[in-house]
Order: structure tokens, then sequence, then C-alpha cells
């Protein structure tokens, strides 16, 4: 069992009140961790110490944070396989799909060190011959990180690391759902020599200890990851100053469209790694599979019969596809809107339900849910988020009906079309609402290099990952003037008599 303590000031501060244990998904009668539950003392002094911490922090040059970040890639590197287990028991993602978590964190943190000897400003010509204009970057100061459990290694390295190289200094609040990760985390930190203060974790509920961090006055920028309804609420925290901002990833529902020239094959593959990768619990994660009319009685029977036949069991397994979903309260909501499904007149072609029997009756484990559905603007299960192995198959009849389906969503976070026709493929491309597109491929499996985000409610519109530098980070112009008398641009007259 892991004893989870709050990291400030380069210190592992000892639990001084309440704890809370985080049970293993898939066998719940083990305790993984205890966790503290953290409230406002621990998070003032938390943003005190980063506070603290900046100047010193942002005055060190770019190369330098880039060689603690070096630091830090060589022991996560080192500590993959321990952290891949310590994921695997606490949130149940199989030890494959942890072991690929760890891997994007490494890519994260080796990517912002890779920028730290490359340009990070331009110079730009002005109006005026004698002047030399520049834009550079500065970093805005604390920021507040809060991620989800689902990837409770990657997801906070795509936000913390590129702050940390832009000279900024972090505030960390992980899922009580995956503490233990985060634990294994600032362990690896600790190792890697960041100054005390640079980065600071917390442990404890969204209610107690994230929203009150997103509050704190001196937390220039919050950094969200997680549902629609939270991330609403932090931007509206957000709007009350006048110098904070947030970026949020809130979410999806997403979809694959197959089109009547699809390799059927290949969009059978596709849908299943989408739908049931991670249980489903991927904002990702594909819960609507828009097939076209011609194609549909074939893709429709292949694709229940592959979701019949994925190995559902213990994460530890390297054989297993999928392990459990997160807890309880998971798995009910899970259920509920499969009822709903029913409820709405969707055509049951597989009834997925809680899982039963020896391997599956101590933990949270929930089999596929599939049903053909046509569109219907009202239709809930059709529009909200499940995040779970929860999969619609909605006919249509052309490429037009398939966008508007696409698009007839609140959000817009991740896409596939399957077709051999690249004009097709162009025409999703340009016409289709999301903020990450794939042709040929799962809606999931982003890398860290590229933006990652999404449009309406899936995001702010400021994409995490390799773009992040953009939200952490203001430009500021630079001008100098080489003559010895002042000229304006746009012609402006300096006659002062």
């Amino acid at each position: 069992m892991i004893q989870c303590k709050n990291y400030i000031d380069g210190q592992f501060v000892e639990p001084t009140g309440k704890t809370l244990e985080k049970k293993n998904p898939a066998n719940l009668q083990e305790v993984v961790g205890v966790l503290p539950q953290s409230g406002e003392d621990e998070i003032k002094s938390a943003v005190d110490v980063a506070r603290r911490a900046f100047p010193a922090w942002r005055s060190l040059s770019r190369i330098r944070r880039g060689e603690y970040l070096d630091n830090l890639v060589q022991i996560l590197k080192r500590e993959r396989e321990a952290i891949s287990q310590v994921i695997t028991r606490e949130m149940g993602k199989s030890i494959n799909e942890a072991r690929a978590d760890v891997t994007e964190a490494i890519h994260m943190v080796q990517y912002v060190f890779g920028t730290a000897r490359m340009p990070f400003g331009d110079v730009v010509s002005s109006e005026i011959a004698e002047k030399d204009s520049f834009m550079r970057r500065k970093p805005k100061g604390v920021i507040g990180v809060i991620t989800p459990w689902n990837f409770p290694l990657a997801i906070p390295f795509w936000l913390v690391a590129p702050s940390l190289a832009e000279g900024n200094t972090v505030v960390f609040k992980p899922s009580k759902e995956s503490p233990c990760t985060a634990q294994k985390m600032a362990e690896c930190i600790e190792e890697a020599g960041l100054p005390p203060g640079v980065i600071n974790i917390l442990y404890g509920s969204g209610e107690k200890c994230g929203m009150p961090l997103a509050r704190h006055p001196d937390i220039s920028v919050v950094l969200f990851t997680g549902s629609a309804e939270v991330g609403q609420q932090i931007r509206k925290v957000c709007a009350e100053y006048s110098d904070k901002m947030c970026a949020c990833e809130m979410g999806g529902k997403n979809a694959i469209i197959v089109l009547e020239d699809a390799n059927i094959d290949l969009a059978v593959s596709a849908s299943v790694i989408s739908a049931y990768k991670t249980s489903g619990q991927r904002c990702t994660a594909a819960s609507r599979i828009i097939v076209h009319q011609k194609v549909l009685k074939d893709f429709q029977k292949r694709f229940v019969k592959m979701s019949k036949n994925i190995r559902i069991g213990d994460p530890m397994d390297p054989n297993v596809f999928t392990g459990p979903v997160i807890n309880e309260t998971q798995l009910k909501k899970i259920l509920s809107y499969n009822q709903l499904a029913k409820d709405e007149g969707a055509t049951v072609l597989l009834d997925g339900g809680r899982m039963t029997g020896p391997e599956y009756d101590k933990g949270c484990f929930v089999s596929p849910f599939v049903y053909r559905m046509k569109h219907n603007s009202k239709s809930r299960v059709l529009r909200e988020e499940v995040f779970g192995p929860h999969v619609a198959i909605i006919p249509v009849g052309d490429l037009d009906e398939a966008v508007e389906v696409h698009n007839d969503v609140d959000y817009g976070l991740s896409c596939s079309v399957i077709t051999e026709d690249y004009r097709k493929a162009r025409e999703v491309r340009d016409r289709c609402e999301y903020g990450l597109g794939y042709v040929n491929l799962p809606t999931i499996g982003a890398e860290v290099h590229l933006p990652f985000g999404g449009v309406k409610k899936s995001g702010t519109g400021l994409p995490s990952a390799s773009t992040l530098i953009d939200v952490v980070t203001h430009r500021t112009a630079w001008t100098v003037n080489h003559a010895r008398e002042i000229k304006m641009a746009q012609g402006m007259k300096m006659d002062i008599k």
C-alpha cells in the first residue's frame, strides 16, 4: 500500500487530517493507497512557495531548465515498469495501456526538453529601418494543474512539463482516483533535483482542493482536463479575475464515419479499438459509429462479433484487451445509459452489463453494450458522454448526412473517417467539427508533438501537449531604436514645438 504525501517546497508532508483510501477497481478488497484530504491551508502553503520559487526558476536559462527535465526523463525510463504497475492497480487500465501511458509521459518531457535549445521568439521587421523589433515569450507565474484519473501520468506531464520548461512554477492536484501514480511522479521529480517549490503536489477532492486551487488569486493560469461540467465551473471562476485564464479539455461524444467504400476489416478494428480501449474511459473514445447504409449490415455483423470476443479481465494479464471501469459510481452510470438507450427506442445488438463470475465478482467489470439507432437530435444517449463501453451505430445515406450527424452534438474533440477516397476524406477534414482528426485510424492515439484539444463543449480553444506553450506564456513585443532621433511608424509626426 502506498502512502501518498503532499509534496510542498521540496518536502513530503505527513498527513495530519482526514485520509481517503484508494481501492483497486479490479479487486475492491485491495487498498492500493491512502491519500490526504487537502484544503485551504495546504493550498495556501503550496501556492505561496510556488510564488516565491518563481523568480529564481524564471531567471534560469531555458537550457538549464531543460536539463532538469532531461534528468527527469532518465528516471522515468528507469521507473517505467514500476509506475505502469501502479497505474494498472489503481485505475484498472491494462498493463499494456499503462506502459503506453508512461511512454507518452516520457515523450512529452523529451519534447519540451528538446525545445530548450530551439528558438523561442521571433525577429520581425519594423516600418522604420533604424528599429529592430522582437517577439518574445515570458512565463505567466504560478500554474494550477488539475487532471483526471484515466491518464494519470501522461496528462499531468502534458500540462506540467511545458509549464516548467517555459519558466513557470506549478501546483498540481491529481484526481483522487489516481493518487498513487502522482506519488510516484513526485518521487521522480524529487530525485531529478528540481529546486524546491518549483512543482508542488496536493491530494484531495475536487470540491475541497481543486476548485479552491482554481480560485486562489495567485494562480495565473488553470490547466484542467476532466468533465465539461467541472470545466465550465472553472471557466466561470477564472472569469471573475482580470488576470487569470484557463485552458480546459472537457471530453467528447466522438464518432467514426464509415463510408460506402470503406475497408470493412479496417473499419471494424478501428471502431473496436476506439470504443473499448481503457473500457471506453477516454475523452477521445468513439461512442458513435456513423455507417453508410450500403455497408451497414456487413459492418454491424462484424463489429458485434468482435465486440463479443474482446477479452476483459485482470488488467495485469498482458493478454487482456481491457480491464474494469474506475469505480462503482461509473459502472452504475454506464448501466443507466444502457437502459436509457432502450427507453429511447434503440435496437439492442449486444446487451452489455455487469460481469459476474470468479474473475469479475470483486471488481467493476462491465461488458460492451451496442445498439443501432436512427439519429435523433433530442436523444440523450446520442448526445451525452457516457465514458464507458457504450456504442451507438447510426445509419446514414450519404456523406452529407454523415457530416450533419457528426456535428449534431455539443462536443467536438476527436473524429475519424474510414474511406479509400481521399476527396471524401478531405470533405470530412474541412466540414466536421473536431480538434483531432484521423483517416483510416481509431479516434484515439494522439502524439505529444501535435496539439490536443477540441471545440465547442470539448475545450476552450487552447489545446494542450505541444501547443500548451501558447497558454503558459504571453508574447511580448520589444522594439529597439538605433537612431539618434525618434521616428514613428504610420508616418506619425514627431515635431514637439
